[in-house]
């Protein structure tokens, strides 16, 4: 008997992990609010602390459905929610080093994560070392006996580099290494690095799976055995989501493919637009073929997300005047949302950093990184026209 494929991923958002039979017949996941739980026998046997119903544990109703539905998304075995992406991204490093650790990191990650292995690492007695260029013989110079994981983005921010993750994958399994991956920038609508071979799959759910710019959340999604080790470290540290924010993103997860879809071709398009202007000197796409990864982009991803970094003629004063005189785009950090979003990621997401430290990830003081909402396109790239010119 053949096997019956998966539902699309539109199907899964809506239906994948719901609750069945549903409480009280309710179409949308009610809110549990409580935070006390009956148990369910008086008599009952001892049972594991982290099996009990109780909010901090990430276990209640609205937390498993979320759980189940995300791990659907991202083809995993298990998933659960976090109260940010960082609580996320630090539950993860801590845990798979394990004492003594080592990771080996993707270049030009994220400022908070790369904050959590300058700042703290050392502290806790882990260590990380970046990754020396794109070829894995040169890693394999890096590695040394305490190497336990290697840690990578599906996209970088603000840059939108695209490392081999084929070639990730494969080292990680040579060397018996956990490989993560951030999946922020991608979305499971674009990418699904589970199927490559990923071990843990990360996200800041307050962006793109929320979509809504009015929660803070993160995800840890990959095989049971990494996801419940994770979960328990998490469980101790006390990052749960709250109820209402679980319904939120339940909320938000049902329309991503859509968004994600119109942000996808939206920045494709205001890119092709800046790439062509005068008063524009570079601009860091993955879908434009000046894109050093660009083959690389057309080989794994089914689009290439709604966020874009451009430099202008002029340097800071101009991008300072351009972000000025925008209308629509709002100032401002994180990305995601249904609106456009514009900053300087060296006075927002890298500020954390040295100028030497930026200077090597390839963030000056005078890039733009633009988050494009779901407005429509043309009044965008109008808007960005009359900015530009004035």
């Amino acid at each position: 008997m053949s096997r019956k494929p998966s539902p699309r991923i539109e199907t899964q958002l809506v239906h994948a992990g719901e609750h069945k039979p549903r409480f009280a017949g309710a179409a949308v996941l009610p809110i549990f609010q409580s935070s006390v739980f009956e148990f369910p026998d008086a008599r009952m046997e001892k049972s594991n602390y982290h099996d009990l119903l109780y909010p901090r544990l990430n276990n209640l109703p609205n937390h498993k459905v979320l759980g189940d539905k995300l791990a659907a998304l991202e083809a995993c075995e298990e998933a659960f929610v976090s109260a940010s992406g960082m609580a996320a991204i630090s539950a993860a490093l801590l845990t798979v080093p394990g004492e003594g650790g080592h990771v080996l990191v993707q270049p030009g990650v994220y400022g908070g994560t790369h904050n959590l292995l300058s700042d703290d690492f050392g502290d806790l007695g882990l260590s990380f070392d970046l990754l020396e260029g794109e070829d894995p013989a040169q890693w394999a110079r890096q590695l040394r006996p305490q190497t336990r994981a290697i840690y990578v983005e599906a996209l970088t921010n603000p840059r939108l580099q695209i490392l081999d993750h084929a070639a990730v994958v494969q080292f990680a399994k040579a060397h018996g290494l956990v490989s993560i991956i951030d999946n922020t920038f991608a979305t499971p609508v674009n990418f699904q690095p589970r199927l490559l071979g990923y071990d843990l799959v990360l996200h800041s759910a307050t962006k793109y799976l929320n979509g809504h710019s009015d929660l803070t959340a993160g995800v840890v999604a990959g095989s049971r055995e990494w996801v419940e080790k994770v979960r328990k470290r998490l469980n101790h540290f006390g990052g749960n989501l709250d109820a209402h924010a679980c319904f939120l993103l339940h909320r938000g997860l049902k329309t991503l493919a859509l968004r994600v879809r119109h942000q996808n071709e939206t920045a494709q398009r205001l890119a092709e637009y800046l790439e062509s202007h005068a008063r524009v000197r570079q601009v860091s796409y993955p879908g434009l073929a000046s894109h050093p990864q660009y083959a690389r982009g057309q080989a794994w991803f089914r689009g290439f997300g709604g966020v874009l970094s451009f430099e202008l003629e002029g340097g800071v004063e101009a991008a300072c005047r351009l972000i000025e005189r925008l209308e629509l785009a709002v100032h401002g950090p994180s990305l995601g949302g249904p609106e456009t979003l514009i900053s300087r990621p060296a006075t927002s997401s890298h500020s954390g950093m040295s100028a030497e430290e930026r200077a090597r990830a390839g963030v000056s003081e005078s890039l733009v990184r633009v988050s494009v909402g779901l407005e429509a396109c043309d009044d965008l790239i109008e808007d960005f026209a009359q900015a530009l010119e004035a």
